[in-house]
């Protein structure tokens, strides 16, 4: 079985500002990503989507799976689990005004810590874990799932997959429109393509 997990294209936001749970639009059409992406998939010999592309119901996400569902004429499956972590009152404000004492207590504790009043690090994990359990273990038939997901998905899913601490993987480099490509082998997964 191979999991496809692909970052959303960049989004127009300000840098520097929090915008997990929040629906923002685009940089660009997601149609010109979807053409972009299609030649860059069949170049590193990307397993082709069969069953349809999963998605969070976020804009950013939603549009790219859309585009790339259209073009080959497959179904979209959006799914609520697949949206990013919710920072709660943190959502759409600068990183840098932010009480740093609340930054610092949460990265204290990044697990288990929510001082911004949305999810914590497990809670997130849990939703997005409950996904990839109901898709990719409990479903025989999927051989080949594909995924437009936040970074954080994708991060979380890769300590899971791959059996390493979530605070690693958080720090992983993931541009947008980056394949994370993993396989199950014999009962183990394995990474193909980090970053792709």
């Amino acid at each position: 079985m191979d999991l496809v997990l692909i970052r959303h294209p960049e989004v127009a936001v300000e840098a520097g500002v929090c915008y997990g749970h929040t629906d923002v639009p685009l940089q660009s059409d997601a149609s010109a990503s979807a053409h972009a992406l299609t030649p860059r998939m069949k170049a590193l010999g990307v397993p082709v989507c069969v069953d349809g592309w999963y998605t969070s119901p976020l804009t950013r996400c939603m549009s790219l799976a859309q585009a790339l569902a259209a073009d080959v004429h497959i179904d979209m499956h959006v799914d609520a689990r697949l949206t990013e972590l919710d920072f709660g009152a943190w959502e759409g404000r600068k990183w840098d005004t932010i009480d740093r004492a609340l930054i610092d207590a949460w990265a204290a504790d990044i697990e288990h810590a929510a001082p911004h009043g949305g999810e914590s690090l497990a809670q997130f994990t849990t939703r997005v874990v409950a996904w990839f359990d109901e898709t990719c273990v409990e479903r025989q038939s999927a051989q080949h799932v594909h995924v437009i997901a936040h970074a954080g998905v994708v991060r979380v899913l890769a300590a899971h997959l791959l059996g390493l601490a979530r605070d690693d993987t958080l720090q992983w480099p993931l541009d947008f429109c980056a394949i994370a490509w993993f396989r199950r082998v014999r009962g183990r997964w394995l990474l193909v393509r980090w970053n792709a």
